[in-house]
């Protein structure tokens, strides 16, 4: 997935592609499901959203929108919407969805102010394997304006990287970050998430799953504002 938010001063940043390199996005939905155990960690975020009829729903990042065609078959009559900066796999997203005649609507773009005022407010926002890609602030950033994109009473479910340790930080050195770099990464696997979900205006954030991965350890949160 993408870096998919603007700066918390309203500027709208570069975003890195999937897996760190556009020639790479070809790649990207083989090597997720690969080495993330992608299947298990998809069917715990579609459970613990618990999505109902009717309901609005953002991904943030959305990527090549497998997630939301997870959702679209748990919930059919949910109203989906996916938002990336990255043209590529947007794309390859549209496509999957109609091969799979899923009704999911796509934007290029970040997730601005603009954005928000246009298309929110949400019932839900959902965001996979995006912020361990981006700078603190980047994440800080995404995560208030997610806080911003949501209904009150609306809920976030967050899938990504967290707190790293023993053969996970290992296995987390060796991949993510060597694919990734170290600088951007690093707080992801020291853990600071939830703080930053807090710091966001999420007054709870319960971390509902961990799975481990060759990749390191993928954590499913969900976050409700106050």
């Amino acid at each position: 997935m993408n870096a998919s938010g603007a700066q918390p001063d309203g500027t709208r940043p570069g975003f890195t592609p999937a897996l760190g390199y556009r020639a790479l996005t070809p790649l990207y939905d083989t090597m997720i499901a690969a080495l993330t155990r992608e299947r298990a960690w998809r069917r715990h975020v579609v459970t613990a959203l618990d999505l109902r009829a009717g309901e609005r729903v953002l991904d943030v990042g959305c990527g090549t929108g497998s997630l939301l065609l997870a959702l679209s078959a748990a919930a059919p009559t949910a109203s989906l919407m996916g938002i990336d900066p990255d043209s590529d796999v947007l794309n390859r997203a549209r496509a999957k969805a109609h091969a799979a005649s899923a009704d999911i609507a796509f934007a290029q773009g970040f997730l601005d102010q603009d954005f928000i005022a246009r298309e929110g407010p949400f019932d839900a926002v959902v965001s996979s394997l995006v912020l361990h890609q981006t700078p603190i602030e980047t994440k800080a950033g995404l995560l208030a304006g997610m806080r911003r994109a949501l209904k009150d009473g609306g809920r976030f479910c967050l899938a990504d990287y967290g707190l790293q340790s023993g053969l996970m930080r290992v296995l987390f050195r060796a991949s993510v970050q060597a694919l990734d770099g170290v600088h951007d990464t690093q707080p992801n696997a020291d853990g600071v998430l939830p703080r930053l979900m807090r710091e966001a205006g999420f007054t709870t954030v319960v971390e509902v799953k961990q799975v481990r991965t060759a990749t390191g350890s993928i954590c499913i949160w969900i976050a409700r504002p106050g």
